[in-house]
């Protein structure tokens, strides 16, 4: 993207410092590392963001969980937002994806992209590129906000987003960076972009009067939901607030800028997915109590009601009325759609520990949880809830956690990402991936509780089906079965018993040398 200079601005374009050009210079890339990513990101003046998101997302025993890349979760904030121009700074094959993957789940926006190369990367001139860029997006008859995201290469070679003019022609500039080495998952990535915006409001509204909601203020006092919930849980949760004296407020990540003042304007926060750690201090910042967990399951319905009715200073008769009056609904919904079956779950959507407490209040025996966000605090709720029912909780899952602990526990039903699925399926084991087929769909209230049990006992009846298709491909394209072959392949036993006795042989002489 290229636009005309504009003199009327102050902001200059700054190269890296030396150390970060001869970190580019000597050959730091997407394939570096993560290690010499972050050293030469320290050394280009990235400390201060990479040391706040080491805290924000920790990652706790080992390195980062297997996932996509995490700036897909700020890029899809960005493209779901009206009035909003969302622009890559990173290497061609990253956009490449990133852009890929966004209209592969529906985006329908351009997603702009400033290209570089080695020179404009180490001379200054890529930042000279954005800005031209960001001053041709900056119209205010077509947006709002102008979002910037360095991907790895560009946040490890200092390119200083934060010198860019804060608005432009009265459309707000917002630069962050996303490095697959600093932020852990492509959902807390979401908070990353959220939190920015967040926090760009409330400084907004600080200064003075701010657009009101295009539907106007609520008459009643609101709760914001944080976290990307599904649409119908949205209309779930204000059912229950009603009785409170309570409305839903909008849900962050927004829809459009002018939601974010609503959002801040609100009597508590509900942290339905618990990993917005930059969103959550943003509302603090601006004086709002925040509620972890969500109103799942009877006994998780109960005790939100509770939380958020303190929260926002609902009498205690009154919390009574309102969980009298709807608790005994969810009862009725969990009791006519039982689930008996053992099953792991894992995900990558932060909303892993919510679904497990409804399928252990549904009668499953749910032995293993993994989720690839990180613990905080505002997910305690849940993990010790879960814990006191004997299920293992684990954060920052790898691929090989949840594979173990579909070995260890031989679930009747595996929950998890693609590659838990696949192999899941390869051992016949009925399997759903969780984005698709289970955080799609209501999960909260009454509606919540039939809707996901309907999915899982379908699945579940497949089981047989898998255990005929297992016996009549056993053995078909594994090992020295794999791949194409004209009729039948031969087996040669004696060359197979010959190199085994080669190896035991070499086995033996590098023992033999080892005693030496």
């Amino acid at each position: 993207m290229t636009a005309s200079k504009t003199p009327s601005d102050d902001a200059v374009a700054v190269a890296p410092d030396a150390a970060a050009a001869e970190a580019v210079g000597g050959g730091v890339s997407c394939h570096g590392g993560a290690a010499e990513m972050t050293r030469a990101a320290n050394a280009a003046g990235k400390s201060e963001v990479l040391d706040r998101y080491a805290a924000d997302y920790p990652t706790g025993p080992h390195d980062q969980p297997q996932s996509m890349c995490p700036a897909f979760g700020s890029l899809r904030v960005g493209l779901r937002m009206r009035r909003t121009a969302t622009v890559l700074s990173g290497s061609a094959c990253c956009v490449y994806g990133l852009t890929f993957t966004s209209h592969f789940y529906g985006a329908r926006r351009t997603v702009g992209y400033v290209p570089f190369d080695s020179e404009t990367l180490v001379t200054g001139k890529l930042f000279e590129d954005i800005r031209e860029a960001v001053f041709k997006l900056a119209d205010p008859e077509k947006n709002d906000a102008v979002v910037i995201i360095n991907l790895c290469v560009p946040t490890a070679s200092g390119v200083p987003l934060d010198l860019l003019p804060k608005e432009i022609n009265g459309v707000r500039i917002i630069g962050i960076d996303v490095p697959g080495f600093g932020v852990p998952t492509h959902a807390e990535a979401k908070d990353v972009l959220a939190g920015a915006m967040l926090n760009y409001a409330r400084t907004e509204a600080e200064l003075g009067p701010v657009q009101t909601p295009q539907g106007g203020r609520s008459d009643k006092p609101t709760v914001t939901l944080l976290g990307e919930i599904f649409p119908g849980d949205a209309v779930v949760i204000g059912r229950l607030l009603e009785p409170l004296g309570l409305s839903a407020g909008p849900a962050v990540p927004t829809r459009e800028w002018r939601e974010l003042y609503a959002a801040l304007d609100c009597k508590a926060v509900a942290a339905i997915h618990p990993f917005y750690t930059a969103s959550l201090r943003e509302f603090e910042a601006a004086g709002r109590p925040c509620v972890g967990s969500a109103p799942v399951g009877y006994e998780g319905t109960a005790a939100w009601l509770e939380t958020i009715g303190r929260a926002c200073d609902v009498d205690k008769a009154k919390i009574d009325q309102a969980s009298n009056a709807i608790l005994p609904g969810v009862k009725a919904a969990i009791a006519a759609a039982p689930i008996d079956a053992r099953i792991t779950l894992s995900g990558y959507e932060g909303s892993e520990l919510l679904v497990a407490r409804l399928l252990v209040e549904s009668g499953a025996d749910v032995r293993y949880v993994g989720t690839a966000c990180g613990r905080t605090a505002w997910s305690d709720a849940d993990r010790e809830w879960l814990e006191a029912k004997g299920v293992q909780v684990r954060y920052r899952a790898s691929l090989e956690q949840d594979i173990a602990a579909m070995d260890e526990f031989q679930p009747d039903l595996a929950i998890g990402t693609t590659p838990v699925v696949q192999k899941a399926k390869e051992r016949a084991i009925p399997s759903l991936y969780f984005t698709n087929l289970i955080s799609a769909r209501p999960i909260m209230g009454p509606a919540g509780a039939g809707s996901i049990a309907d999915v899982i006992n379908a699945a579940l009846a497949s089981r047989d089906r898998f255990d005929r298709m297992r016996d009549f491909f056993e053995g078909v394209g594994k090992d020295d079965k794999a791949g194409v072959w004209e009729g039948i392949p031969v087996e040669h036993v004696e060359f197979r018993a010959r190199q085994k006795k080669q190896a035991e042989r070499k086995a033996k002489a590098r023992k033999a040398q080892e005693m030496i």
